[in-house]
């Protein structure tokens, strides 16, 4: 791990079969915010103990045996995935390190604390304007008083949307961040502490975009207080001075 004056490690999750073009999107906007991204898949070896912070990619969809919902036909599933990454989602948590789930990374924090789903969105929210694209085509509504607000305004945003699972009952602990103009939800986050954020979007496809950094920078800023909180960071930033 980095030592206390340098980038923090950010764990990134990502399909096995897309990793290797979204890994370096994510990994340039948290350059960009100081820290340092670590790309983790169903085949490279992940643990929390390695990482200052966690983001959850985009990609497969959820598989609903976790929540038990019902599958649809048109369901891409990868349960290696989904294990990994509920794990991964749990131990940050508990150890106290903050995550940022982008899309489908949303849906995997609803879901690791006990949410579910709904496998065809829009169908259920017939007043959603359907969008499929990586430019900001699709309008939400930030939600006063929330993590969010602070971190990006909270003034409507436009955003892009590649997704078409969305929460359904959310899990305790959490929070409703963003709707977008039919009243699905777009961003979910823990009332609490440690730092927990899920946006529907991909920012990281908006790296041109202040707000969409500014997520981006408030994970990597969580994961620096964060190194700095635990025990050992005092001893190893004396021994730095000391050297």
């Amino acid at each position: 791990m980095s030592g206390p004056a340098g980038r923090p490690r950010i764990g990134v999750t990502t399909s096995r079969r897309s990793g290797w073009r979204i890994f370096p999107l994510v990994a340039f906007n948290l350059w960009l915010a100081g820290g340092r991204g670590l790309r983790w898949d169903t085949a490279r070896p992940a643990d929390i103990a390695d990482v200052d912070g966690l983001i959850v990619g985009g990609g497969d969809d959820i598989s609903p045996d976790l929540y038990d919902g019902q599958l649809v036909a048109a369901a891409r599933l990868d349960p290696e995935r989904d294990a990994l990454e509920r794990g991964l989602v749990l131990a940050a948590l508990s150890a106290g390190k903050p995550v940022l789930g982008i899309c489908r990374g949303a849906q995997m924090l609803n879901v690791a604390l006990g949410g579910s789903l709904h496998q065809d969105a829009y169908a259920q929210y017939h007043d959603s304007r359907f969008v499929w694209t990586v430019l900001p085509r699709k309008t939400v509504t930030v939600l006063p008083d929330t993590l969010l607000g602070r971190v990006a305004g909270g003034a409507t945003m436009r955003v892009n949307a590649l997704h078409t699972q969305a929460v359904d009952r959310l899990a305790d602990g959490l929070r409703v961040a963003a709707r977008d103009s039919g009243g699905m939800v777009q961003a979910v986050e823990r009332i609490t502490d440690p730092f927990a954020l899920g946006v529907q979007w991909h920012p990281e496809h908006l790296f041109y975009a202040r707000r969409q950094r500014a997520l981006f920078a408030a994970l990597v800023a969580a994961a620096r207080a964060g190194r700095a909180a635990r025990p050992g960071a005092q001893i190893a930033s004396a021994r730095i001075a000391a050297d």
